[in-house]
């Protein structure tokens, strides 16, 4: 789907890739809705789009509050006029634990806000993107949706699940006039553990991780591939060497990352 003229929501749209994309999104000539927790980072996001702005409505709100997500379509409809598409980008990660050392209150934390706030967000605008000519749904997972990271099984966990309801919309939805695409980021740089209040701690000798790419450059990614009609779009060169080698071996990929992700697991205390 052509972005052009058409209005868009954006969730986690107050920093990061979110911010990224309402950005790019309104550069190509697109009316955005930008959603987020925090209004000072909508603000924010706002403020950096200058005079394009005025093409920008900013809703502050928890996606995890299914009432509150239920009147967003109304909401954004009354600023806009319509709606033509969703991009579900807002999320967190979990503290770089084992599941043995996660407290309950923040497995449930990471389900609600990765995958019932991604699923209320599409529950809630589905019925109004299937009234129009063409509409578009993409839903951002992750590498690790696909591949496990250890440290960030819960996270994982929820982005598969993530995966895997995209994937269900996209048969659900053949025939009608709503396009479905999934998102796989890998390393990007972002400001995401500080936003899920996370500190992330490497130890002396830990190895380089990939570079991570720019939000900029990620949303570039995302943006060209919603235009093309993408079913699947691998964002970073991590994230597509890592499906190809899930696909040959999913052993091996599990090993391998487990040898890079080792040092970082082991730099947080066990709770």
């Amino acid at each position: 789907m052509r972005v052009r003229d058409k209005i868009i929501v954006v969730t986690g749209g107050g920093s990061g890739i979110g911010r990224e994309l309402v950005l790019g999104l309104l550069a190509r000539g697109a009316r955005v809705a930008a959603v987020d927790i925090r209004e000072t980072a909508l603000r924010e996001t706002a403020a950096r789009a200058g005079a394009l702005a005025d093409h920008l409505s900013l809703h502050v709100l928890d996606i995890t509050d299914r009432e509150a997500v239920r009147q967003l379509p109304e909401q954004v409809i009354a600023r806009h006029g319509a709606v033509d598409g969703l991009i579900n980008n807002a999320g967190i990660i979990q503290p770089f634990v084992r599941v043995q050392d996660l407290d309950e209150e923040t497995i449930e934390r990471v389900m609600r806000v990765n995958f019932y706030g991604t699923l209320y967000m599409v529950r809630a605008f589905l019925p109004y993107l299937l009234k129009r000519p063409e509409a578009h749904i993409v839903n951002i997972s992750s590498m690790g949706g696909f591949l496990p990271v250890p440290g960030q099984t819960l996270y994982g966990a929820s982005k598969a699940a993530v995966k895997l309801l995209t994937e269900g919309l996209y048969t659900e939805l053949l025939g009608t006039p709503v396009r479905v695409t999934v998102v796989f980021p890998g390393a990007v740089a972002t400001d995401i553990a500080a936003h899920s209040g996370v500190t992330v701690r490497s130890p002396a000798g830990a190895p380089r991780s990939i570079r991570a790419l720019p939000p900029r450059e990620a949303a570039r990614i995302i943006l060209d591939g919603i235009e093309r009609d993408r079913y699947r779009i691998l964002v970073g060169s991590d994230a597509v060497w890592m499906d190809l080698l899930y696909r040959i071996s999913p052993k091996h990929a599990a090993h391998l990352i487990f040898s890079r992700m080792r040092s970082l697991l082991e730099a947080e205390p066990g709770e």
